[in-house]
């Protein structure tokens, strides 16, 4: 990841296989492993597409390659994420031959769901949700499946029908 953003360092006993980022989109609360992206950015210029889904935000240019930049929220049918310095720009790996970011309101360091119970998933989930965690205070987390995400119809077809 990029060193724009400084993360918090693992704590002792843990490692980065079990260590999840997590981010506040909208109002959920998400685990995104580490492994599935590249880079955390703040949020780049950006330039509109015409007839586009309003929670495709347009294209950026970021080391020299063109990246598609969807707003997570909007996609999920929340509120568009607000401006401002909290919201960042997470790039997907390149190993899921698709140049995206995804747009979170704020980043909220690294997570452990092994220290989580585990919840049930509802049967009206959306395939990129992996597994969903409760915290200690209660808080419902969910494990976003980039793989499952960016291969998604609805999010490859980003165009207006």
């Amino acid at each position: 990841m990029g060193n724009e953003d400084n993360l918090p360092e693992l704590a002792k006993g843990e490692t980065a296989s079990t260590s999840r980022l997590g981010a506040q989109i909208g109002s959920r609360f998400w685990l995104i492993t580490l492994s599935d992206i590249s880079e955390t950015l703040p949020i780049p210029e950006l330039t509109p597409v015409p007839l586009a889904q309003p929670w495709f935000r347009g294209v950026a240019s970021l080391r020299g390659n063109l990246h598609g930049i969807v707003d997570l929220a909007l996609f999920v049918g929340e509120a568009a994420a607000p401006p401002g310095a909290d919201c960042r720009l997470l790039l997907a790996h390149p190993k899921f031959s698709v140049n995206c970011g995804i747009i979170v309101g704020k980043l909220l360091g690294l997570r452990n769901p092994e220290k989580m119970q585990r919840a049930e998933i509802g049967a009206e989930t959306p395939p990129w949700v992996a597994a969903e965690y409760l915290d200690e205070t209660g808080r419902c987390w969910q494990e976003l499946d980039m793989r499952a995400l960016t291969g998604h119809p609805d999010f490859l077809n980003a165009g207006l029908t």
